[in-house]
């Protein structure tokens, strides 16, 4: 029988975290429950007392609630059940997590949950998923359910959501086990998963060259995972990449970076385009829509950008064309990040323009913005010793993404460590 780690803050909401324990079993799942709580747990024994919990993450609930400071409380309890539940799931003893609760209960379970590996059935029920769920979810798959009502009581409303909840944790958690007895079994075929695995960066404005690279990588014999440069899938890229989990990285999409400098709302922070050189993976690296910063629709565009060129790309998505004063730091930004690097790194560059929307006869095409890009990372580059390979092509070129393909593939059969293959 199957095993679901439900946490939660016991002492502000055992009775919910109760009737969650009851339909889980009902459902036919084992539960361990982990209590989260610095106070007394209220209707629920726990499995995982709050008392081990303070102690993982070295404190005391004492100590603690002696401080009378939520964010610390949250902060530390949050980290002794990342650690408890990462243990838990190691040692095969718990197969899906589940929290519920609000902000300060929705963060501890975010805690928990971005320790745990990709593919693992995380649930979170929130009364915080009705708007910004990015610092909930992270890089990790966290499916997030609206509370509707708080979570507060068993009334007609929670019980329903709670509920669904609950079913849905043990259908995922049955539906894990049932996979796993499958690849299991002797005629099962495993090709797929021995395949090493290339992460790639996409936008849509990048996607003609990211699937002509991806179909070219299928063919030399790798699995190709394709990750939409909207802040999150930056992260999640690094992610896998600081695990070194992949073989190496296909960054043909470095768009984030321009949101980071500029304060677009598709940043995936300071520390993208880092983790594949630290971790010392053979990556190829190109300006992929560095021409754009992201906003959301035009009237919530900042009003000290009113004078701007923009393009509306849809009405949800407002397009920023980056300056040449912009595009010279996203240059030295990446020459950097590139020089750094420890392990095999190419910087490729497409002279007739770097999106879709950068091209002849395109809103976005300035040559003397890609020009000061272009210079300030030969610049960054060259005191690494490092050359950049720039191509007469368009970055949406076919002949463009596939040798950044085959440079790829050279520098990865050139090494005897294949991380991502099995």
């Amino acid at each position: 029988m199957v095993a679901v780690a439900l946490v939660g803050t016991l002492d502000t909401k055992g009775p919910e975290f109760a009737f969650l324990a009851g339909r889980l079993r009902a459902a036919g799942a084992q539960v361990i429950v982990v209590d989260a709580g610095t106070g007394e747990p209220d209707g629920l024994t726990p499995d995982i007392a709050g008392d081990q919990v303070a102690a993982a993450a070295g404190t005391t609930r004492a100590e603690l609630t002696a401080a009378n400071d939520r964010g610390r409380a949250v902060t530390e309890m949050g980290r002794g059940a990342a650690i408890l539940v990462a243990d838990l799931v190691a040692r095969g003893q718990a197969k899906g997590v589940l929290g519920a609760g609000g902000s300060g209960g929705s963060s501890i379970a975010a805690q928990v949950m971005a320790a745990l590996p990709v593919g693992l059935p995380k649930l979170l029920v929130s009364t915080m998923a009705s708007g910004d769920v990015s610092p909930y979810v992270g890089a990790k798959d966290v499916c997030i359910m609206y509370s509707v009502v708080d979570v507060a009581g068993i009334n007609r409303i929670s019980r329903l959501v709670l509920g669904n909840a609950a079913a849905a944790m043990a259908g995922m958690v049955r539906a894990q086990e049932q996979q796993a007895r499958e690849q299991a079994a002797p005629d099962t075929d495993h090709d797929i998963d021995q395949k090493p695995l290339i992460a790639a960066s996409m936008f849509g404005v990048t996607t003609p060259a990211v699937e002509a690279a991806r179909a070219h990588l299928t063919e030399l014999g790798y699995e190709v995972l394709i990750f939409h440069a909207t802040g999150a899938g930056g992260r999640a890229l690094e992610a896998l990449a600081q695990a070194r989990l992949v073989s190496g990285v296909l960054d043909l999409t470095t768009t984030e970076l321009a949101d980071d400098l500029v304060g677009g709302v598709l940043s995936a922070g300071p520390g993208r385009l880092t983790a594949a050189g630290a971790a010392g993976l053979p990556q190829v690296i190109a300006p992929g829509a560095l021409d754009m910063v992201n906003f959301g629709p035009p009237a919530t565009v900042p009003e000290k950008f009113q004078q701007r060129l923009f393009f509306e790309h849809n009405p949800t998505v407002t397009l920023m064309r980056t300056t040449t004063e912009e595009m010279a730091e996203l240059g030295a930004r990446i020459g950097r990040k590139a020089a750094n690097a420890k392990g095999p790194t190419q910087v490729f560059w497409p002279d007739r323009g770097v999106s879709a929307l950068d091209a002849d006869g395109q809103p976005f095409r300035d040559q003397n913005a890609d020009e000061a890009c272009r210079e300030a990372l030969e610049r960054e580059l060259a005191v690494a010793g490092q050359a950049l390979r720039r191509m007469d092509a368009h970055i949406n070129d076919p002949a463009f993404a596939t040798a950044m393909a085959d440079r790829l593939h050279e520098m990865i059969t050139s090494t005897n460590d294949h991380p991502g293959a099995d």
